[in-house]
């Protein structure tokens, strides 16, 4: 196979101002616009103005540049860590192809260019470009595969109505979130998917070397290419695909000990309670426990470094701001909160399930994306947490204490874990067979 395109969405709003350098070629007409410009969405057609001139499309419009390697244009008030703790609002630079389609009554502003040209700035957006080689060697292979997996599964999805992905009952929610829900581009620009932020980013000498002599690298397993996760830190023991995505399994995203061997006199199976209450309560030794900050400066872009405690961390709330939160987050009231009940926990000790009990309603909630989404204004950093309870007046404790593991959902290859054993002496592919067993990796394109 060639190298494909990626589509990818960028931002939303009915409204969109952008900044066109160079001459971009609109496509189907022989229309070229430059300079700056906006993109409004009335209800029922898209209206693209630049300078002086105004044309008007149905539902979507493309504008190629004439010259990918040397033309950009820049899009304002781009959204960055959205709904997380991060959030913050900046212009960012792009190259290739911008698509403006219709999706949900709003205008989506999407950026089309050749996948190895969107690995280079998720290398340097996803992580510090300042990183190691072989570490990121080995992200550029993963965020390749996982990239190419999701283009392939959204073209064998087109035209396909996508399962719920939401189980309600009075007594139970259970909602888990994958990136199937984008049919009509492959991925988008943030967390969700993966981080990208098109050349806004600095690319350094070692970020380009990875992406050049991985080029076309993808890890596979039963001769299909991996869905390949990454998280920030899994805490000691990665997670099982199927407790934290989509109920299905994957044999090279299973469960492993973040570590050259498993730790004495600790249980590695924290699906049992007592087991995952010694672990989070304690430091067992893994490559992701490091508080090294000159490893960490190099892994963790910028805003990622407010956040000092990602191996353990703690969380505490009164009474009254933890029943809030929860009623803000679920719509629901439940009173004064009795307790958090673990309910049911993965292989790393990640909640899949969590009973929040209140004096006016309870009710069982999971997975664990949207357990981090309850608990907090934006979210925990991860669901591997223990709950203690303090000052407690007539059954209602007045102070709850979460002591959780880890930053992220756990899955596949630990990000702090990965730099760790890079500066060990590990290759790349070392690193890959240690997060992925089972994989092999193969060259699909020159």
């Amino acid at each position: 196979m060639s190298e494909p395109n990626v589509n990818v969405a960028i931002m939303s709003g009915n409204e969109i101002s952008f900044e066109l350098y160079g001459r971009y070629k609109i496509d189907k007409t022989d229309h070229r616009f430059s300079g700056r410009c906006r993109a409004i969405y009335d209800g029922q057609n898209i209206k693209l103005t630049c300078n002086d001139k105004t044309l008007i499309f149905d539902n979507s419009v493309i504008l190629k540049a004439s010259d990918i390697r040397n033309e950009s244009f820049l899009l304002n008030d781009v959204v960055i860590g959205k709904e997380f703790h991060w959030e913050t609002k900046e212009k960012q630079r792009f190259t290739g192809s911008l698509r403006f389609m219709v999706e949900e009554n709003k205008l989506t502003a999407v950026n089309i260019l050749p996948v190895e040209d969107y690995l280079m700035s998720v290398i340097s957006s996803e992580m510090s470009s300042r990183s190691s080689l072989q570490f990121l060697k080995a992200h550029a292979i993963i965020s390749r595969s996982w990239l190419i997996s999701q283009i392939e599964k959204r073209k064998s999805k087109q035209g396909h109505k996508v399962k719920s992905l939401h189980l309600q009952t009075d007594e139970e929610i259970i909602k888990w979130y994958d990136r199937e829900d984008h049919l009509i581009y492959d991925v988008c620009a943030d967390d969700h998917c993966q981080r990208y932020q098109g050349i806004t980013k600095v690319y350094t000498d070692a970020a380009r070397k990875a992406i050049d002599e991985t080029r076309g690298l993808v890890l596979m397993y039963n001769r299909a290419i991996c869905d390949a996760r990454y998280s920030k830190c899994c805490g000691g023991i990665t997670e099982a695909f199927e407790n934290t995505w989509e109920p299905v399994q994957h044999g090279y995203l299973k469960s492993i000990v973040d570590y050259r061997f498993e730790p004495d006199d600790y249980s590695t199976d924290l699906r049992d309670e007592r087991s995952a209450e010694k672990w989070i309560r304690n430091k067992p030794a893994a490559f992701c426990n490091t508080k090294e900050k000159k490893l960490l400066a190099e892994v963790l872009v910028d805003f990622d470094q407010s956040t000092t405690d990602f191996y353990r961390w703690k969380v505490v709330y009164k009474q009254d701001e933890l029943k809030n939160i929860i009623k803000e987050k679920s719509g629901n009231d439940f009173g004064d909160i009795i307790d958090l009940i673990p309910v049911e926990r993965g292989f790393s000790g990640r909640l899949i399930k969590l009973k929040i009990a209140g004096t006016k309603k309870t009710q069982t909630i999971g997975k664990e994306l949207e357990i981090r989404k309850m608990l907090a204004k934006s979210h925990l950093y991860s669901s591997a947490f223990v709950i203690d309870k303090e000052n407690i007046i007539n059954g209602i404790p007045q102070k709850f204490i979460l002591i959780g593991a880890g930053w992220g959902h756990g899955v596949g290859l630990c990000q702090i874990g990965a730099a760790v054993m890079s500066n060990l002496g590990y290759s790349f592919d070392e690193i890959l067979s240690h997060y992925f067993k089972g994989s092999i990796l193969q060259n699909i394109y020159q």
